[in-house]
């Protein structure tokens, strides 16, 4: 690449610009968080670029610092308060221009006033929306604001908001401006073209492990009846294994009564130390070392028998939770009895 103007550069070479002009130790810092065609791109591209003036080189950097300052303007406020400091900071022209950058390049979320907004406000706001509207919103929202208004929605429709934020996979992004233009959003203009993949069960999942208990059950008795498989889909990814992690000394040990030690020797096999710490520790002295041993002596297992292993463990969990004898600490607010 020869010297030239920054207007001239494009993307991927304004990258490689400033990757050079951080030194290698800084760029290696950035690669670690690239995808490997990204580090392959860039690697071949400042590999071909030959020389850079002192003033491009400046000019890109100030680019740069332009748009994490308007980035940090909008996780604060949101666009119009970023605006208004950038237009403050920069001058109105050149405000705007690094807002067109920045939503190009880092595609600003729609729907983004909402997230600002204060979820009891919100609720005033949606409540009496339809609740394919409710769920395309909620979408976009934060587990724990998100989880804040689905329970206080009417019993009625939690469930059928939730069924239909887990069965959302793409949305136009025409639907998405209409619904912005419906509630007087100021950043339809901001969607990117691309379809936006949001929702899934994924998603109720988070919503769910964020919300109370009686919510909780509610949504998922009414899923049962008029969906059992999407039911059972999310109740399986609701608590993993290694969400053992939730439970306080007394309910592991409780657990651990009804899983026989094969099961207990199986689970264990494919988990982190810091579980295998958790349930040694719950385990008398003398029970842990021989289960240490035969772990030792079995030698290499099959992964879904591991995984099975691990699934019965939780089935077990999940019981002893319906039956409340243990309590699992999602830290969703949760009313725990003393």
């Amino acid at each position: 690449m020869a010297s030239q103007n920054d207007s001239n550069l494009t993307g991927i070479q304004k990258a490689a610009v400033l990757l050079i002009a951080l030194g290698p130790e800084m760029s290696s810092t950035v690669f670690k968080h690239l995808k490997e065609d990204e580090i392959e791109d860039l690697t071949l591209e400042i590999a071909n670029t030959r020389s850079i003036s002192p003033q491009v080189k400046e000019d890109v950097i100030n680019e740069f610092y332009e748009i994490c300052l308007a980035q940090q303007y909008i996780d604060e406020g949101g666009i119009t308060y970023a605006k208004e400091l950038l237009e403050k900071a920069l001058g109105s022209e050149k405000a705007l221009d690094v807002i067109g950058k920045l939503t190009a390049s880092l595609q600003v979320k729609p729907f983004e006033f909402v997230r600002k907004t204060d979820a009891t406000q919100l609720l005033s706001f949606i409540q009496d929306e339809h609740p394919q509207t409710i769920a395309l919103i909620l979408s976009y929202l934060s587990a724990n604001q998100a989880a804040s208004i689905i329970s206080a929605l009417p019993q009625e429709n939690q469930a059928e908001v939730a069924r239909r934020i887990a069965q959302m996979d793409r949305t136009s992004p025409d639907v998405i401006q209409e619904v912005e233009r419906v509630l007087e959003s100021k950043l339809a203009n901001l969607v990117n073209q691309d379809y936006t993949q949001i929702g899934g069960v994924d998603q109720v999942v988070e919503i769910l492990n964020t919300t109370d208990r009686g919510t909780e059950k509610h949504i998922m008795e009414i899923l049962e009846i008029e969906d059992p498989e999407l039911a059972d889909e999310i109740r399986k990814k609701m608590f993993v294994f290694e969400d053992i992690l939730l439970l306080d000394g007394k309910s592991v040990q409780r657990v651990l009564r009804d899983v026989s030690n094969d099961v207990l020797e199986l689970a264990l096999k494919g988990t982190n130390e810091e579980v295998k710490e958790l349930i040694f520790g719950n385990l008398s002295k003398r029970l842990a070392e021989m289960i240490k041993e035969d772990m030792e002596f079995m030698g290499a297992v099959r992964m879904k028998d591991v995984e099975d292993a691990q699934q019965k463990i939780v089935n077990i969990i999940r019981s002893l939770e319906e039956n409340n004898e243990i309590i699992i600490n999602r830290g969703g607010g949760d009313e725990v009895v003393v």
